[in-house]
Parts: structure tokens; C-alpha cells; sequence
């Protein structure tokens, strides 16, 4: 078992900046994809950003290109999600999930662990 856990969400004006956080825990974090997803009320789940374990590869969905920055931290099973920018249609509940490759995420394949969520609320 593996356990995602995120935080860093909360409530920003438009044009504001906040930093996701998400821990793993439990089975090995070695060699996976880690990515985030996000989902809006009434709206489906959809991936936002993935990158591999070496962090050499990342994916970013045009909604997010250019303002998101997807990192990681192997040391401390960490993935990060710095969201610059932001614009009221970015309010969602955020989610990380790990994965073999970043192309599970794109492919929607399914997903054996998933965090919490976190909220964010961007006020315009």
C-alpha cells in the first residue's frame, strides 16, 4: 500500500501564487511517475501535470502550461505543485496520484492510489 497525502491548498485571489505538497508513504516511491490532477464541481477528473521519477520528463495539459511547475523531491517522497498565476477556473479540488510512467496518467488508465485532495479557491 501506498498513502498520498496533500496539502498547501486553500483560498487565493486571481493572480496569486500557492504551492501544493504531496507526501508518499508505505510502498516504494522508487521509479514511479507522480502527477496531479485536479477536478472542479460537476466536472470529471482530469490530469494537470505528471513528471517521471528522474524529473528529467514533464507533462503539463494547456490549461496549466506556463503557469504550473510540477517538481519533485525523491529524498523526501515528495512531489510539488507551484501554481502561479492563478485564475478563478483553476478552483478545484486537487488530487496526486503515482503511476508506472506519465503516459499511464495521459492514457487515463486506471490508478491503484490516489490522495485525499486538496481544496484551492481562487476568488476573482
Amino acid at each position: 500500500q501506498m498513502q498520498l497525502v496533500e496539502s498547501g491548498g486553500g483560498l487565493v485571489q486571481a493572480g496569486g501564487s500557492l504551492r501544493l505538497s504531496c507526501a508518499a508513504s508505505g510502498r516504494t516511491f522508487v521509479g514511479y511517475a507522480m502527477g496531479w490532477f485536479r477536478q472542479a464541481p460537476g466536472k470529471e477528473r482530469v490530469f494537470i501535470a505528471g513528471i517521471q521519477w528522474s524529473g528529467a520528463t514533464k507533462y503539463y495539459a494547456d490549461s496549466v502550461k506556463g503557469r504550473f511547475t510540477i517538481s519533485r523531491d525523491n529524498a523526501k517522497n515528495t512531489v510539488y505543485l507551484q501554481m502561479n498565476s492563478l485564475k478563478p477556473e483553476d478552483t478545484a479540488v486537487y488530487y496526486c496520484a503515482t503511476a508506472p510512467t506519465i503516459a499511464t496518467f495521459v492514457r487515463k488508465l486506471p490508478l491503484d492510489y490516489w490522495g485525499q485532495g486538496t481544496q484551492v479557491t481562487v476568488s476573482s
